[in-house]
Parts: structure tokens; C-alpha cells; sequence
């Protein structure tokens, strides 16, 4: 705040400065960037004392470093087959009622993609019960 203060006596028409001041006694604190700023205008400016700037450069190292978070990929969704359309509507003309059929049957009319496991399912299903 003391060097707030000071900065805006030598200067009192500097925007940075007022507004930082004006934030710090809003907020009661500034970021780490904020700070870093501060610092580069006091330093500059000759007036503030070698002390408080190294208690300002403390308070600067002090505070963490906020690093935004990395982008993550999704991974690719299966692509919808339709080589096991025709082997659903087999089975299910069959066995009308069987509920893993009637169950993967829906999740291909809803554009669903069907993982590996299913599709070996109705592969595997296919093969016993229509012979």
C-alpha cells in the first residue's frame, strides 16, 4: 500500500497505478501479474526505497503461479457399423423378445456406436442362433 501510495503522489494521473491502487483496497490484495507490474513501475520511477522493492519482490516470488490447464484430447468414438444391422434384424426376426438383441437393435437406431465387445455379441449371437 506504501508503495501505492507513493507511486500515485509522484504521479497521480497514471491510469495503471489508480487502478491498482483503486483494486487493492476494493480486493485487499493484487495478483502475482499485478504485482510484477507494480514492481516494474517502481522500480523505474527511482523514488522507492531498495527495501521495500525487495519486500515487493518477495511477496512477488511468494505468491504461485497459476498456468492454465493443457487441452485434453477425446478419444475418437467407434465408428457405427452396419454389417451388424443385418445380423440384428436376423436374429430379432427369429427371436422377437431376446433383450440383448432388442437392446443392441436400439442402440443402432439411436446412432449409437457399439463398442467391440457388442459387436463380437452379435457376431457370436448370430452364429448360434441362426443356423
Amino acid at each position: 500500500m506504501n508503495i501505492l501510495e507513493t507511486l500515485r503522489i509522484e504521479n497521480p494521473d497514471v491510469v495503471f497505478i489508480n487502478s491498482l491502487h483503486h483494486q487493492f483496497c476494493n480486493r485487499g490484495g493484487l495478483s502475482k501479474k499485478q504485482l510484477e507490474g507494480l514492481y516494474a513501475k517502481a522500480d523505474k520511477s527511482g523514488i522507492i526505497s531498495t527495501g521495500k522493492l525487495a519486500t515487493l519482490e518477495a511477496i512477488i516470488k511468494k505468491k504461485p503461479n497459476r498456468y492454465k490447464s493443457e487441452i485434453v484430447l477425446k478419444a475418437p468414438e467407434p465408428e457405427k457399423t452396419n454389417e451388424v444391422e443385418p445380423l440384428l434384424k436376423l436374429i430379432l426376426e427369429k427371436y422377437p423378445q431376446h433383450k440383448m438383441a432388442l437392446f443392441l437393435h436400439s442402440k443402432c437406431k439411436h446412432n449409437d456406436a457399439l463398442t467391440e465387445p457388442e459387436i463380437a455379441e452379435i457376431k457370436r449371437l448370430a452364429k448360434v442362433l441362426i443356423k
